[in-house]
């Protein structure tokens, strides 16, 4: 049996840990970086200072809307048009018109511009089908001076 001599720990060995370390943490960095920057979109409001002044219009616009006591429900049919199914206590609502906009969540599709046309008791359709994946869909429905807006995520 021959005894052999424990091998030195040297400066080189302390540099390579240190560049592989610092290596695999930039690495992960800038993957990291790379990723957040494809998927990114753009910003919600581009001023939230501005954004936060109106926020008492906003809740005030959404107490509006629930005393209405609409429920709309948005599905799409299997030819990717949007149905919208309009009620008011129970019963069909008649006499509503909406308009639209469906939007891509990371912005990498246009926005889809949507127009409806009534399909039945309370139920309308939109003339435009959706491309396939997720959007989300902003709705206005208007019944005389009656406002009621809808954001819904279809896929």
């Amino acid at each position: 049996m021959s005894i052999s001599t424990p091998r030195t720990f040297t400066g080189w060995h302390m540099t390579a840990i240190l560049v592989t370390f610092f290596a695999v943490v930039m690495a992960v960095n800038f993957t990291m970086a790379r990723m957040a920057i494809s998927t990114f979109g753009g910003t919600v409001v581009d001023n939230s200072y501005v954004a936060s002044q109106n926020y008492n219009t906003w809740l005030n616009a959404a107490e509006q809307q629930e005393r209405l006591g609409w429920q709309v429900v948005a599905r799409l049919d299997e030819d990717r048009h949007i149905v919208l199914s309009v009620r008011n206590n129970g019963g069909a609502l008649e006499g509503v018109g909406a308009t639209g906009d469906a939007l891509h969540p990371l912005g990498r599709a246009e926005d889809q511009p949507l127009t409806f046309v009534v399909v039945g008791n309370g139920l309308l359709r939109s003339k435009e089908a959706l491309p396939q994946g997720r959007w989300n869909v902003q709705l206005s429905l208007r019944k005389n001076a009656d406002i009621f807006r809808l954001r819904e995520p279809l896929q």
